[in-house]
């Protein structure tokens, strides 16, 4: 496989998983998958990143996001023990 074409697979799994977590936190059902309204979203969280405030907001979403994924994982463990560890 060519360079450029193991490249373009790799943004392009990037991307997916970026979509990913756009769907996982809710917002694709919560705005009806509004296009505009994901798109507002999105460039005031970058406003909020270029700000005075972006070491705060960083440290808040950084926080809100591991606690997500750790309820997730266990979450994912326990109904993993219930399905016999499938």
């Amino acid at each position: 496989m060519r360079t450029w074409q193991v490249e373009r697979r790799k943004r392009t799994r990037h991307l997916i998983e970026l979509g990913g977590l756009v769907v996982k936190a809710g917002i694709v059902e919560l705005t009806n998958e509004d296009r505009p309204i994901i798109y507002g979203a999105l460039l005031w969280i970058a406003a909020e990143l270029r700000s005075h405030e972006a070491v705060h907001a960083r440290d808040t979403w950084a926080s809100k996001g591991k606690l997500a994924f750790a309820a997730e994982w266990h979450e994912d463990d326990k109904t993993s023990e219930h399905s016999g560890g499938r």
